[in-house]
């Protein structure tokens, strides 16, 4: 699938790629006791993590709403603006643009996708936004808005900002190494070597793993319960462990295989799976419906926009801002930094309007097309009288919500099989691109076009496995895990904030003179150039600073 598969890699400059036995070994130590922890200590754990999730979530909810708006406000920027034309690196992009595409939503998405997707809505409409009366047909007319809210703008605006910012860091100012840690000493000057910057790292790992435990807990479950009533199988614990075992071999063998062999299949496979899954309820379930039932929740959904987003609920006690839009924007943030590096992974030779334009608008659209359908069949069996989910969720549990949609299918059997097999090849495809860039950040000297070793992202493939499977096994408390997702996340929320002050600074120090034309012509240049063209002279001046601190 690559547009010049034979393309010669520049020549090795510098030491070549070793592992960081030193940030691997301290990453897993902290994980797994924080793991051992929540897991001996349960109830304490789960008093603890209500207190603190309510407390960050009280204190940030007005800054976060505030830099969320901001992020996509400057994503359309970059769309509109002369500068959406840098090219980042020279020669053609390495990938078509559909597999392009198709690896960083999966990248960005998840399995939980389908999960929210027939469900979500069903949540608001017991505990609305916006101080909409609960259970009323205005609250029923709301929830789908604000699931397209959620997975729209503004979850793809973070991803987009900190894409291009790591991918200007890494592609523009041609700096070696690829890791958070790595463009927060660009910009504030903190050695990648020193604490600061490991401390920087150990934060990346053990947030990334928080993310993802809460995605691979809601999977698995959902699976397993699917799984049982279409083959009778008890939904025990074992069975659980065995999902995840199955999960694990799947994208642990992508993993190693490359992206080119196994990740870039997986990621097409897993879109188009996605997008089938939606296409079959739209065109078996109740079309009509389905069609109105979207083009009503956009449009709310846009006429709504600025106070959705700035919503706090002063004069209530703002428990759904805090619960769900406030814990989005902080799982979004612990999702970005993973995200950010693989889209600068695979987006040399794009220009910043094709990223921003990619991530903001084609992730969006493609969440609005899976979550339009799905919620649209979930709604209408809601209003039928067939299945009354909003009961089932809160009574029972979104899993067993999604079993009783999919029994009322058409042909509920063959319907669950490949609900369920999408599912299971998304997470694969998610977690495989997570390991890839925690292997990357566990890497160190790691230049363009290198990638960690196949052996690296299989270790990190296990560790992503076992530690939510550790969790199962102890039965901590999906909020615990929500409230550790939070606060590994406030650091990142700072640190993003710093990578699009350095974004906005390199933008103006390297191009504010030129015009439209000017950068057109660059970027015209760079697409036929393997070379790269010279740094800017700040960019150069920069990289003599570093050497001589090195030195």
């Amino acid at each position: 699938m690559k547009t010049h598969q034979n393309a010669a890699k520049p020549p090795r400059l510098g030491q070549p790629p070793k592992k960081d036995y030193l940030l691997i070994g301290v990453s897993v130590a902290t994980i797994m006791a924080t793991v051992l922890a929540l897991s001996a200590y349960p109830e304490q754990s789960a008093r603890t993590a209500d207190h603190l999730f309510k407390l960050a979530t009280t204190l940030l909810s007005s800054p976060i709403l505030v830099v969320f708006l901001a992020f996509v406000a400057g994503s359309l920027f970059i769309i509109f603006s002369k500068y959406g034309n840098i090219r980042l690196g020279s020669g053609k992009p390495e990938y078509k643009t559909v597999p392009w595409i198709f690896m960083f939503i999966c990248a960005g998405l998840s399995s939980a996708t389908l999960y929210w997707g027939l469900v979500e809505w069903a949540y608001y409409y017991k505990t609305p936004g916006l101080n909409i009366p609960a259970n009323t047909p205005a609250a029923l007319e709301m929830s789908i808005s604000y699931a397209f809210f959620h997975w729209g703008f503004g979850t793809w605006a973070c991803y987009a900002i900190g894409s291009l910012a790591m991918a200007y860091y890494f592609h523009v100012r041609k700096h070696a190494t690829l890791s958070l840690a790595g463009i927060v000493e660009a910009i504030t000057g903190l050695k990648a070597s020193g604490p600061a910057g490991r401390l920087i790292d150990i934060l990346f790992l053990i947030g990334t793993f928080g993310g993802l435990t809460v995605t691979l807990v809601v999977t698995t479950l959902t699976f397993s319960n699917g799984l049982s009533n279409l083959t009778g199988l008890p939904n025990t614990f074992a069975l659980q462990a065995g999902i995840v075992v199955v999960i694990a071999g799947i994208f642990s063998l992508s993993s190693y295989i490359g992206i080119d062999g196994g990740m870039q299949r997986l990621a097409i496979m897993v879109c188009w799976g996605a997008l089938a899954c939606a296409l079959v309820v739209f065109l078996v379930g109740p079309t009509l419906f389905i069609v109105d039932n979207t083009v009503g929740g956009i449009g709310l959904m846009f006429s709504n926009f600025l106070r959705m987003s700035l919503f706090t609920d002063s004069a209530g006690n703002g428990e759904f801002t805090r619960n769900w839009t406030v814990f989005y924007w902080f799982w979004a943030v612990s999702y970005t930094p993973a995200v950010s590096m693989f889209v600068t992974r695979v987006s040399k030779g794009r220009t910043m309007r094709e990223v921003a334009a990619a991530l903001l608008i084609g992730g969006s659209v493609s969440c609005w097309v899976v979550f339009g359908s799905l919620s649209g069949y979930g709604i209408h069996q809601f209003l039928q009288g067939h299945i009354d989910v909003p009961a089932l969720v809160a009574s029972q549990g979104g899993e067993v919500a999604i079993t009783a949609l999919l029994d009322a299918f058409p042909m509920s059997s063959l319907a669950t099989a490949f609900y369920l097999f999408v599912m299971i090849i998304f997470l694969a495809s998610h977690i495989d691109a997570s390991a890839y860039t925690v292997a990357a950040t566990t890497t160190r000297n790691l230049q363009d076009g290198e990638d960690p070793s196949p052996l690296l992202r299989l270790f990190w493939c296990v560790m992503l496995a076992l530690v939510p499977l550790t969790m199962i096994a102890t039965h901590v408390s999906l909020k615990t895990v929500k409230t550790s997702v939070i606060l590994t996340s406030i650091p990142f929320l700072a640190l993003l904030v710093v990578m699009a002050y350095g974004l906005v600074k390199w933008l103006r120090a390297d191009y504010a003179d030129k015009t439209a034309a000017d950068i057109d012509e660059e970027s015209r240049l760079k697409l036929v150039m393997d070379a790269p063209l010279p740094p800017s002279p700040e960019a150069a001046r920069l990289g003599e600073i570093a050497g001589e601190t090195a030195r």
